[in-house]
């Protein structure tokens, strides 16, 4: 539901994306990350966020760090709609 004050798309994806790649970068030394993509949508109110992630000597988990980007992308979000 769209209340006129709800942030546009763009600044719903720009959000979420900048969230995921701070977790990322904060996690592991970029010189550790080999690949790294991250793809947000946000489409009739639906966030969708992926995160792939290459970093075979890194200092965390690969997997944690993936799962707790797109975490952030979300609470991020949420954050946003609520302010």
């Amino acid at each position: 539901m769209n209340t006129g004050n709800d942030p546009d798309a763009e600044t719903v994806v720009e959000t979420a994306a900048e969230a995921a790649e701070t977790v990322v970068f904060s996690r592991l030394d970029r010189s550790n990350i080999e690949d790294v993509d991250i793809t947000v949508s946000f489409e009739d109110g639906r966030l969708e966020v992926d995160v792939y992630l290459d970093a075979p000597d890194g200092q965390a988990d690969p997997e944690t760090v993936v799962d707790d980007a797109a975490l952030a992308a979300r609470g991020a979000v949420d954050e946003l709609f609520s302010s």
